[in-house]
């Protein structure tokens, strides 16, 4: 357990190396020109540089961007949100298009004061990308909506070609972690989207460094694979203010790598695991590897 700030210092496998140049300013430009925002900004992320500058992707976050829940690892702003934006989808298709991406990853903010969770308004999005980016991938990464069946169904009837829900740590740290979701209710949200469209691959994802032990991430992973995950991501969690946990361990690369290695053994179609992967790092590849294993 961490206990004072010298042991809390980043490694320096944990240095993120910054590029700022035309892709990436041209995507900021037109993020904001669209009024889109997207999970690399809102939640911090540290891939930002690599995914916007060299991979030309992003993670587009719909529902505006005030989460009604106050999750303590997450810098998302937390109150209550703005009225629905219906022109949203649309903004998103055209983002995508303009973009050429192959594979678009669209995420929400928690939106409990919606009785459908944002269900209509996920579903849209993915409905308007498919209409002008038929040859883009699609994979969305919901709250939990509530735990409400007909909500997910409504998602799903509108085919994704990934679901990703993430338990985000292990069951003992849940209650402290993430707010108003349970452990237990994330995973039967992934196991009722495997039985809505069973040709549909399921991912999640854990981040380590909250305090947990190697016992219950391995224990983790057998929750997820019991439900039907396919693919399973494993990342550091870093502290975003000094409001939010701290950290407690720093995981090593090779520890990283062990963790990869266990989880593919379980059956996991595909796994990143390393110390700046987060839930949408490198998803364009973890939907082909996924598809590939269903098919063969």
């Amino acid at each position: 357990m961490a206990t004072n700030e010298e042991r809390l210092r980043k490694p320096e496998w944990l240095k993120i190396k910054l590029n700022t140049n035309e892709n990436y300013i041209g995507l900021k430009k037109m993020m904001r020109e669209k009024q889109l925002h997207t999970v690399c900004e809102e939640a911090k992320c540290p891939n930002i540089h690599e995914c916007w500058a060299v991979r030309r992707t992003a993670t587009f976050m719909i529902l505006g961007n005030v989460c009604t829940r106050a999750c303590r690892f997450c810098a998302v702003k937390t109150g209550l949100p703005t009225e629905l934006d219906w022109q949203e989808p649309e903004r998103v298709a055209d983002s995508v298009r303009l973009m050429n991406l192959k594979h678009v990853v669209v995420t929400a903010v928690a939106r409990d004061d919606l009785k459908d969770g944002g269900a209509a308004v996920f579903a849209e999005t993915v409905r308007a990308i498919r209409r002008k980016n038929p040859l883009t991938t699609i994979e969305v990464l919901p709250s939990d909506m509530g735990g409400v069946y007909e909500n997910l169904k409504v998602l799903m009837d509108a085919r994704p070609d990934i679901l990703n829900h993430n338990i985000e740590t292990v069951r003992r740290l849940t209650p402290r972690v993430r707010a108003r979701a349970t452990y237990e209710r994330s995973l039967e949200f992934l196991r009722r989207a495997k039985e809505l469209q069973p040709d549909i691959p399921t991912k999640s994802s854990i981040m380590v460094g909250l305090g947990e032990t190697k016992e219950e991430i391995l224990e983790a992973m057998d929750d997820l694979r019991a439900n039907h995950v396919d693919i399973l991501t494993i990342g550091q969690y870093l502290q975003p203010t000094k409001k939010h946990l701290k950290v407690e361990k720093y995981y090593h690369p090779h520890e990283f790598m062990e963790l990869k290695e266990i989880a593919l053994s379980k059956g996991f179609s595909h796994c990143e695991a390393g110390p700046l992967v987060r839930s949408s790092y490198h998803a364009d590849e973890q939907v082909n590897a996924a598809t590939r294993q269903m098919k063969a």
